[in-house]
């Protein structure tokens, strides 16, 4: 695996996630109802739903709140029924865009993503165009400070594919029907993760700079800011200099 979703590193610097909590707990409101529809309302038998309940309480979200999306899961959902679609384009230098919706309208978020491509210095491709340069795993993220080949050692241990050092992070990827009992094992190991997640990792990089990194965050943010889109992923990399001019 050669690179990692650097959009999600730069959420966490740029402080993205807490400035939108608002939207975020919408977000995630609506995943949480969706996986309990789809998989039962118990999160130990439902991975999605297990996965998305752990990020809620990331994002420090009131259990009360938890409790009323996985009920309205579970009761049916009357009235709204979403529609899970995947876009796929490219961004400013040629980068892959995958974009996961969730929708009650597909006429308007097709509409409304196309329009944030153009806008945006990007286009939208057709299905399957970038979605072969990424594979679903789990990334778990840890501090540079913690030791790396302790970590190394305990991951691979319990199951994980492989453990990289980034930047100013360590990630240890894991293929998705294992990242909860990896990411509990390394818990109970001791190891503090800053962050975890089921993601897209992209096999290739694109390198920004410049007007073309600038243009390329943008993008990323009002992508993010739609209301029916859940995640958005990207192959780009932005060097740690690059981004100290930009923030």
């Amino acid at each position: 695996m050669s690179g990692h979703n650097k959009w999600s590193t730069i959420k966490h610097k740029k402080g993205a996630a807490d400035a939108k909590r608002g939207k975020v707990f919408t977000k995630l409101i609506k995943e949480i109802s969706v996986a309990a529809k789809l998989g039962g309302g118990d999160p130990n038998g439902n991975p999605r739903l297990r996965t998305a309940v752990d990020k809620a309480k990331a994002e420090n979200m009131p259990k009360d709140n938890i409790d009323r999306a996985i009920k309205k899961g579970t009761g049916g959902m009357e009235g709204v029924v979403y529609e899970e679609i995947v876009y796929e384009g490219y961004g400013p230098g040629g980068a892959a865009v995958l974009v996961e919706v969730l929708t009650d309208n597909r006429n308007r978020s097709v509409s409304d993503i196309r329009s944030i491509f153009t806008k945006n210095n990007g286009n939208m491709g057709e299905a399957g165009c970038v979605s072969w340069i990424f594979s679903k795993k789990g990334l778990i993220v840890y501090d540079k400070s913690v030791d790396f080949d302790q970590l190394f050692e305990a991951a691979i241990e319990v199951g994980a594919d492989d453990v990289t050092e980034q930047d100013e992070q360590i990630e240890v990827t894991t293929e998705p029907s294992s990242f909860i009992e990896v990411r509990e094992a390394l818990e109970a190991k001791g190891f503090k993760q800053i962050n975890a997640e089921i993601t897209m990792i992209p096999q290739t990089q694109v390198e920004l700079d410049g007007k073309q990194a600038e243009s390329m965050l943008k993008l990323m943010d009002k992508l993010e800011d739609n209301d029916d889109v859940q995640n958005v992923y990207a192959n780009f990399d932005i060097s740690a200099e690059e981004m100290e001019k930009m923030m």
